[in-house]
């Protein structure tokens, strides 16, 4: 756990790097990453879909319902056997539950889609209400995740990465896995607060604008099949709009966080 900074992010004045000052915890962001799941987490969170759009074509909306459901659940025991996080796959299981009983209590299987495409376009509307003023949330998320005064990504590989190789070599070699790294040392606060930067808060800006595309793309897409009745093109949309999208705008988002990482320590060992 760590510290928490003052009403607009930064840390009072005169508090000293890594010390509370007595407002209360916020969450640890090494546990928030773990949690999320990464590659993993999106290809478990597509599963049930894939399961449902193919069930419900070959055996109709019976089956599908019942094939999305065993496909969570089976991504939740999964975990559980793995002695993984299962957070992220509890609200999976949760979500199906949603949209497979929408589908079963109206007898149309298109209303399965119907949790994602309103949940789209929320998202895609709060993350535009975030660039005017000045709080773009992909660069809140990211901030979080990976303060870009560290400079964690500034290289072209990353620590968490590295870990997971050679996890994957030990247990391909037979070999135990590598020693989990020790108790990790609070951050040192900034030079200056990312929104300080204009030109991380426009890039920033930039980036959240393109999520928010992302998730209107699919509401825009969507929502005319729906109201057409196009099942089978709609579970189709809903496939090449959701790993395939987010994957582009997943690597152009590390790529420009990369570049920003370098920036904020050239910047700020430019000020040192």
């Amino acid at each position: 756990m760590t510290s928490p900074a003052d009403d607009d992010g930064r840390r009072a004045a005169g508090q000293p790097p890594g010390e509370p000052d007595g407002r209360g915890l916020t969450f640890d962001r090494h546990l928030v990453l773990e949690q999320l799941g990464g590659w993993r987490g999106m290809v478990d969170a597509s599963l049930p879909t894939v399961a449902f759009i193919v069930a419900n074509a070959v055996g109709g909306l019976r089956t599908g319902v019942w094939c999305a459901l065993g496909a969570a659940v089976l991504v939740l025991l999964f975990r559980l056997a793995r002695r993984e996080s299962v957070q992220q796959a509890f609200s999976g299981l949760f979500g199906v539950a949603v949209a497979v009983a929408i589908a079963a209590a109206s007898g149309q299987a298109r209303n399965y889609f119907v949790p994602g495409i309103i949940r789209n376009a929320v998202i895609g509307v709060v993350l535009l209400g975030s660039v005017p003023v000045r709080w773009p949330l992909v660069g809140v998320a990211a901030e979080f995740l990976a303060p870009s005064h560290l400079g964690s990504m500034a290289s072209h590989t990353l620590p968490g990465l590295r870990r997971r190789v050679g996890t994957a070599r030990a247990r391909l070699h037979h070999q135990p896995p590598p020693a989990p790294p020790g108790p990790r040392p609070a951050d040192p606060q900034p030079e200056r607060h990312w929104r300080d930067d204009p030109r991380v808060v426009r890039a920033y800006g930039w980036l959240t604008v393109l999520w928010a595309l992302t998730f209107l793309l699919r509401v825009a897409v969507q929502t005319p099949l729906y109201l057409a009745d196009e099942e089978g093109l709609l579970g189709v949309a809903s496939l090449v709009l959701g790993l395939p999208v987010t994957g582009v705008a997943l690597a152009v988002t590390l790529w420009v966080v990369a570049r920003l990482h370098r920036h904020r320590v050239a910047t700020d060992a430019g000020a040192a």
